[in-house]
């Protein structure tokens, strides 16, 4: 899933990036590039400020001290949906974007995209988790974007339905290789999906890794094993 570095260039530039709530710091002289067509997975504990770091690249908090330097054309995906319930599917995917024909047609294309133009006109209400899910990954991509952030998408969603949603999530990535922040509390996600993997601790990066397993990534395979026990460690967890 690696991005070809021939064709690789900074889209988000960090630097010196410091965020604090009242007295407490959660992000310290924070600084991190992601390039262009690149997947990276942000580990850490709760409160580490992975979610304040994403939430600063989709300038949803500007209250920050440092440079953020981040591509114009960026979406979210949260772990919430969030689909309004008065909007019919295809009308939560293009919303906010020019109501024409045009438009329509790519709000298909989307759906289409994730498996779920049959699901145009129905209500949000009628869908199951991951069905929602699936609609809010279309509307974010249906934006085009450069950047695609991720704030634990997939982390309400049952097991056998997480396991599909990476599948989906792969697959889109492939075809539309934007750059990708995942923030997430699952260790084996990060491996399977990203080509980077980093772990933030007291409000910096305190492990860096990149993902060098070729061909389908399986958790039986010694170096996934390896280097799950390595960011584990990191993140202060005992393992028998």
């Amino acid at each position: 899933m690696a991005a070809d570095p021939a064709f690789m260039s900074p889209v988000v530039v960090s630097r010196g990036v410091t965020k604090a709530f009242g007295e407490r710091v959660v992000l310290k002289d924070f600084s991190l590039d992601i390039q262009d067509g690149e997947f990276v997975a942000l580990l850490g504990r709760s409160g580490s400020g992975k979610s304040t770091f994403l939430r600063v690249l989709g300038a949803l908090d500007a209250d920050i001290q440092g440079h953020v330097r981040v591509p114009q054309r960026r979406s979210i995906v949260f772990q919430d949906p969030r689909l309004f319930p008065w909007l019919r599917v295809l009308r939560n995917v293009i919303i906010g974007l020019p109501r024409n024909s045009v438009t329509h047609e790519r709000g298909l294309a989307a759906l289409e995209d994730v498996g779920r133009a049959n699901h145009a006109n129905a209500w949000p209400r009628t869908l199951s988790g991951g069905e929602a899910q699936r609609a809010a990954l279309a509307r974010a991509l249906v934006r085009e974007p450069q950047l695609l952030l991720l704030d634990e998408p997939f982390g309400a969603l049952d097991a056998l339905t997480k396991i599909r949603m990476h599948s989906l999530l792969q697959d889109l990535y492939k075809r539309h290789r934007p750059a990708v922040l995942l923030v997430t509390h699952d260790v084996d996600e990060a491996i399977l999906l990203a080509d980077r993997v980093l772990v933030l601790t007291d409000g910096r990066i305190s492990l860096s890794e990149t993902v060098d397993i070729s061909g389908p990534r399986r958790r039986t395979e010694a170096q996934f094993s390896a280097l799950r026990s390595r960011l584990l460690n990191e993140l202060g967890v005992e393992q028998n």
